[in-house]
């Protein structure tokens, strides 16, 4: 573990699993000087404030989300330097103490991990899980219970070939050149992804439909892994299976389409709406909420 400064304070590095609600905020990253956009960062590094660290803490975010995406579980690194002698706090403090003071309802710390003073929550990352929620059977998006709001996408039509978005998802998996859905403003320079896995599967039924309701909406739920994404890669892909479940593309111009390497083609410039976008999960080899 590393010095702090020049002498006494030793830094102790941690690496914390966190979720939340992500309607509130500009996204998860910070929003530095700007009082009207807050991310789930500010928040989190103004609950650490409480820790009375020698030098201010920043979290190191391992999966940016957008605004009003939500995560189940995200992850990040942090390093807190205590005063000389004083041991470092136990995991168990620190995701304590962070929750006794976040001043937002919709963020949760779930659980914290001691971790080697070069480990880095983005790169030492192996997996990363994006769930996606879909709604048929609303034919206007304001029937939709107001608990569901803005957690799903409330599609009008009544039905979707699941089929056909099952054999379309097939084509992006593997390795690929991802560059027709990814949208302008990454930070990458590099295309080339390897999308693990995709799946599109019934979803469970809501607690929060009333039973009148229930015959008539339908819940759906979209998977992707990948060791890491492009930007709004999941949101674009989305968009484009959900264009083959209501019949306006077809599974083999989805295969086109990822082959095109174009992001300003007809079809991939279709963004599904953030509200229905969750990070379920990132996963380390050594560390994770279960361990």
């Amino acid at each position: 573990m590393g010095s702090c400064g020049t002498v006494g304070p030793v830094r102790a590095r941690y690496l914390v699993f966190f979720q939340y609600l992500g309607t509130d905020f500009n996204g998860v990253a910070a929003v530095r000087g700007n009082h009207r956009a807050v991310g789930v960062q500010n928040f989190l590094e103004e609950a650490a404030k409480r820790l009375n660290s020698v030098e201010p803490v920043r979290f190191t975010i391992s999966s940016r989300t957008d605004a009003g995406v939500h995560a189940l579980s995200n992850a990040a690194h942090l390093d807190i330097c205590r005063r000389s002698g004083l041991p470092p706090y136990s995991p168990e403090v620190v995701t304590q103490a962070l929750n006794t003071h976040l001043k937002h309802r919709d963020i949760r710390v779930l659980k914290a991990f001691r971790v080697p003073s070069d480990f880095h929550a983005r790169r030492a990352a192996t997996s990363r899980t994006y769930l996606y929620r879909l709604a048929t059977g609303c034919p206007w998006p304001d029937q939709l219970p107001v608990f569901e709001q803005n957690v799903c996408w409330a599609l009008q039509t009544k039905c979707l070939n699941v089929a056909a978005m099952q054999e379309a998802a097939q084509h992006l998996v593997g390795t690929h050149d991802f560059s027709a859905f990814q949208s302008a403003g990454s930070p990458t320079t590099n295309p080339v992804r390897t999308l693990q896995r995709v799946s599109v599967s019934s979803g469970p039924a809501s607690p929060f439909v009333l039973p009148q309701e229930s015959r008539k909406l339908q819940f759906w739920t979209l998977e992707f892994e990948s060791q890491s994404f492009l930007y709004r890669q999941v949101r674009r892909m989305t968009a484009v299976l959900v264009a083959v479940g209501q019949g306006t593309l077809t599974p083999t111009q989805v295969k086109a389409i990822l082959e095109s390497h174009d992001p300003l083609g007809k079809y991939q410039t279709r963004v599904a709406p953030a509200r229905g976008l969750f990070l379920k999960s990132v996963l380390y080899d050594d560390f994770g909420p279960t361990s």
